[in-house]
């Protein structure tokens, strides 16, 4: 079967999977610059759930306090079982979980 090239019957296979190489490479760096988070943030973040939960809680009830502060629990939780699942280990994993869970205080910061 003869593959169909965009650039027509003279097309270079090896450039054009060269091309493509370059464009998935800057496409992920970017998803990884967008999503890198510094352990403040992260720190922030926390304080910033821990705040809501007493807010909440004073407000509502302490139940739904307790409920609120359990879902950002069982997130970290979940974001720590997919880092060891990766082949992160120890601190390093807890660290990633940590960030994934609390990091989201960068996109409120200025």
């Amino acid at each position: 079967m003869e593959q169909q090239w965009p650039e027509g019957a003279n097309a270079d296979p090896d450039a054009a999977r060269e091309r493509y190489k370059a464009d998935m490479q800057a496409s992920r760096r970017a998803a990884r610059e967008l999503f890198r988070v510094e352990m403040p943030v992260a720190h922030l973040g926390l304080a910033i759930t821990i705040i809501a939960s007493v807010f909440v809680s004073v407000v509502w009830s302490p139940r739904t306090g307790a409920i609120f502060a359990g879902v950002f629990a069982a997130l970290f939780v979940v974001a720590l079982v997919v880092a060891l699942l990766a082949g992160s280990r120890g601190w390093d994993a807890a660290r990633a979980a940590y960030k994934f869970a609390f990091g989201w205080a960068d996109w409120i910061t200025p």
